[in-house]
């Protein structure tokens, strides 16, 4: 099995093999990920992450050893902590990258970086902060940066930037914490999701203080939590109906 990291900015993760496909997810700056199909022009990868798979273009990533790869999953994640910084590359040309990018593999890729990171899990207080960062982020499906971002990546995101991991879709966040029972047992950080008509979870948010959420609808937005759901005051009516909340710390 062939190992890869990530060494552009932000490459976008897609569900088959062609630039026209939907894009499921984003692999950020330093991410890695095991190789588990390799094609001519298109590479299908699991991130080390969360296990998220999809293919990415062979030209946007990096090969790198096993023994590479143990390494990196070894070290505590380090990650940029500033909506947008930049690495310097051997060639002193620059590199964009965003929030929550993956510092351990700079020097794999004989890039500098000099700017703020993020290594140590912090306490449960600082998701709100952290969350706030995204304010006004224009949703993207599949999207995981300040630039454009979902429902799912935007709470894993949060999380992951606090030291703390969960899954990449809310279906499966919803699979992680425990319950609770009514939305007045909540704290800041815990997550609220919603379902559909059919009963799927296709929405996910981060409660905040005084019934109030933060999460990704149209953008990156703060709007009144009840018993039935999200209310947007804008609209005047409820956007999404709440199935569950869940404590994950």
């Amino acid at each position: 099995m062939n190992y890869g990291v990530c060494n552009l900015g932000i490459v976008p993760l897609r569900l088959e093999p062609s630039d026209t496909s939907e894009m499921v997810s984003q692999v950020l700056y330093g991410e890695s990920f095991k190789i588990i199909e390799q094609r001519k022009k298109w590479s299908k990868i699991r991130l080390a992450f969360d296990k998220y798979e999809g293919w990415i273009d062979n030209k946007q990533h990096l090969i790198i050893s096993e023994e590479t790869y143990k390494t990196l999953q070894e070290e505590k994640p380090q990650l940029s902590s500033d909506l947008v910084d930049f690495v310097s590359m051997d060639n002193e040309q620059l590199l964009s990258i965003c929030l929550g990018s993956t510092l351990n593999s700079t020097s794999i890729l004989n890039h500098t970086f000099e700017g703020k990171s993020q290594d140590a899990k912090t306490e449960k207080s600082k998701l709100i902060e952290t969350a706030l960062l995204y304010l006004n982020a224009p949703y993207l499906w599949g999207g995981k940066t300040p630039f454009g971002i979902d429902c799912s990546g935007f709470t894993q995101m949060v999380y992951k930037l606090n030291g703390h991991k969960i899954l990449r879709d809310a279906s499966q966040q919803a699979t992680q914490g425990e319950p609770l029972s009514f939305i007045e047992e909540s704290e800041p950080g815990d997550l609220a999701f919603f379902d559909n008509t059919e009963g799927n979870i296709v929405h996910v948010g981060i409660i905040m203080e005084d019934h109030y959420i933060i999460h990704a609808h149209g953008k990156v937005r703060i709007d009144r939590l009840d018993h039935t759901g999200i209310f947007n005051n804008e609209l005047r009516k409820h956007s999404h109906k709440l199935r569950v909340i869940k404590r994950i710390i």
